[in-house]
């Protein structure tokens, strides 16, 4: 999984519904401002870029947090305006940048800038698309800790340089109002809901949503201050007072004005949720994701059950059930002391696997696995890389992170035990370092491709994907315990296929997903309770696009494999797909088929 946390509807973020914002809303923009470290680019990728300006310019202008955080200079001390015509504003100078971008594509001919133009016109329409669709129904609620706290974090980190980080002081002093011109950020957001109040028909938020920020508000405060102190930033004490005080008015703003109106069925209108499966990179309807989950997940039901009773005669279990062989493999959870070693040793196996079997080129650089500090996991609760700069990066790289635990009902502390054993580092290693996101990352870093390809060609379908892909490509080559914990984690991304749409749809329950996801999937109670979260108000439609990715690459190669016949050369097929950036898998089979399979 690629980090970024929920989005905050309506306030702060009001027309990006998508996941991954530290990936899609990137980067400034400003000619010659931006460059891939180590690359060199052709004539056509610059003159593509030139074209991407126009919608990155936006981004840079109403989320200076992403865009500082993604490597733009220059906007590092400024901070996103809650407004109640923020988004309208920001459709009216999106649509002015399309019309020129369709002026520019009648008149183009080079058909690589063509098809990057279209993905630029693609993706700005999509973006306007989802914000209509969020302001004719939802009412703009925000998370006002995870806001701020987003917007610091970004900048108070170990690879950001030094010299940037007195610009947090400067954020927090907008977001606090004691810099000159400037109102506190918690009292703009709930100005914006106050006046959205009198539009007739708007939803409130999921009342399951509100509960848990009010119960993980004091980790985002918190973590602002732990941050503040760890970097030794001096002066930042009144402003972060003033802050923390701003931030418990909220809560009870929270609790008084908006809980009340939040909503006690958590589904989201038909329209919004087709309209985020758009946004993720889904074009399968509801019945269709479905069917294709539930017989996925009993064939690969069927998998594990041919695993579990090797790795049950291996280590005399008294059960050869796959649920039982998968509670005997948690027992053995890995000291405190030993995680960070047992999986950067996993890591230092994969890679020499991958190298021996030519699977993929590798880059120079290592990877990074950390834990997630507490704000750090109440952000994103689940296993995750954090990507590095794709824009001016001067050496940053991506971090696998994984999380401490999560909230369950009424504020109850969860813990994982699915990530902390040897035969589950296997898996997550290959999914969200090598030869998965670190390196798909890494590999735009290094490579090089347009600025369209690298972000506005990007959806979950083909980032997660690949992840998932990665996990298939180092299958063959794991412990039979380390099979049976990515088989299990395959099925997940099955059950998430089906019980994603059934929610939505109210054909489950939440109390019977997580039922599911704990006795068939056999995920601890932390990481069932995040994933019903996820499909029913984090990030409704975006789970499904793990397998449907996964699903669509698999098809993209055998069909290469097909045409080429002993020519196939997997080390070539997986650079190739690599050096593609965030393609979608339209364009990703298009390429292979015509450029990859005729090179060959």
């Amino acid at each position: 999984m690629v980090s970024g946390p929920r989005e905050n509807r309506g306030t702060l973020y009001p027309d990006r519904r998508m996941y991954f914002r530290a990936v899609c809303v990137l980067i400034l923009l400003l000619a010659p401002a931006y460059s891939f470290l180590g690359a060199t680019q052709p004539s056509w990728v610059d003159r593509s870029n030139h074209n991407a300006e126009l919608l990155l310019k936006i981004e840079a202008r109403y989320f200076p947090e992403e865009a500082s955080r993604r490597g733009v200079a220059g906007v590092d001390d400024q901070i996103s305006i809650p407004a109640i015509d923020r988004p309208e504003r920001i459709r009216h100078d999106r649509d002015e940048a399309l019309k020129e971008l369709r002026a520019r594509l009648a008149a183009e001919r080079d058909p690589l800038v063509r098809e990057d133009l279209e993905i630029l016109i693609g993706a700005g329409e999509r973006q306007n698309r989802s914000s209509r669709a969020e302001e004719k129904f939802l009412l703009p609620y925000a998370n006002a800790g995870e806001t701020v706290y987003e917007g610091l974090s970004g900048l108070l980190q170990d690879q950001v340089a030094a010299e940037r980080r007195a610009a947090a002081l400067v954020r927090l002093r907008k977001y606090a109002g004691v810099a000159p011109g400037y109102e506190p950020a918690t009292v703009l957001m709930e100005n914006v809901f106050r006046e959205r109040l009198k539009t007739p028909g708007l939803i409130g938020p999921p009342r399951v949503e509100v509960e848990k920020d009010l119960a993980q508000m004091d980790s985002y405060v918190n973590g602002i201050g732990l941050l503040f102190e760890k970097y030794k930033m001096s002066g930042y004490e009144e402003p972060y007072a003033k802050l923390k005080g701003q931030l418990a008015e909220y809560q009870a703003f929270v609790r008084t004005e908006v809980l009340p109106r939040a909503r006690m069925d958590f589904r989201m209108p038909p329209e919004l949720y087709a309209v985020d499966l758009d946004r993720y990179g889904v074009d399968f309807a509801p019945a269709e994701l479905i069917r294709i989950g539930h017989e996925g997940f009993q064939q690969i039901q069927a998998e594990m059950q041919t695993v579990a009773v090797k790795v049950a005669k291996e280590r005399n279990l008294p059960s050869s059930d796959y649920r039982d062989v998968i509670r005997a493999l948690k027992k053995e959870q890995l000291a405190a002391d030993e995680v960070m070693p047992v999986y950067n040793q996993t890591l230092s196996n994969i890679e020499a696997i991958i190298r021996r079997e030519h699977l993929v080129t590798l880059p120079d650089r290592p990877a990074i696995i950390r834990l997630a500090t507490a704000a750090e996991t109440a952000q994103q609760p689940a296993p995750h890389m954090q990507p590095p700069p794709l824009i001016n990066n001067h050496g940053e790289r991506g971090q696998f992170v994984l999380p401490a635990g999560t909230v369950g009902a009424n504020g109850k502390a969860l813990k994982y035990d699915d990530f902390t054993f040897n035969a589950a580092t296997w898996t997550l290693t290959a999914h969200e370092a090598r030869p998965g996101h670190e390196l798909q990352f890494d590999s735009m870093v290094e490579r090089g491709v347009s600025l369209a390809r690298a972000i506005y060609a990007f959806n979950s379908t083909n980032a997660e994907g690949w992840g998932l892909y990665a996990e298939w490509m180092m299958y063959p080559y794991m412990p039979d315990d380390a099979k049976l914990i990515s088989l299990q984690l395959r099925l997940q991304r099955a059950a998430r296929e089906f019980l994603d749409p059934e929610l939505q749809e109210g054909k489950i329950t939440p109390e019977a997903a997580l039922k599911v996801l704990e006795n068939d999937v056999v995920l601890s109670e932390a990481f069932a309770t995040e994933e019903v979260d996820r499909f029913t108000f984090r990030m409704p439609g975006q789970a499904v696009s793990y397998y449907d990715g996964y699903t669509r690459l698999l098809e993209i190669r055998h069909d290469a494999e097909q045409a080429l016949g002993p020519k196939f050369d997997a080390q070539k097929f997986h650079d190739f797909i690599l050096s593609q950036g965030l393609l979608p898998p339209s364009l990703l089979r298009k390429a292979v088929m015509g450029e990859f399979v005729s090179s060959l």
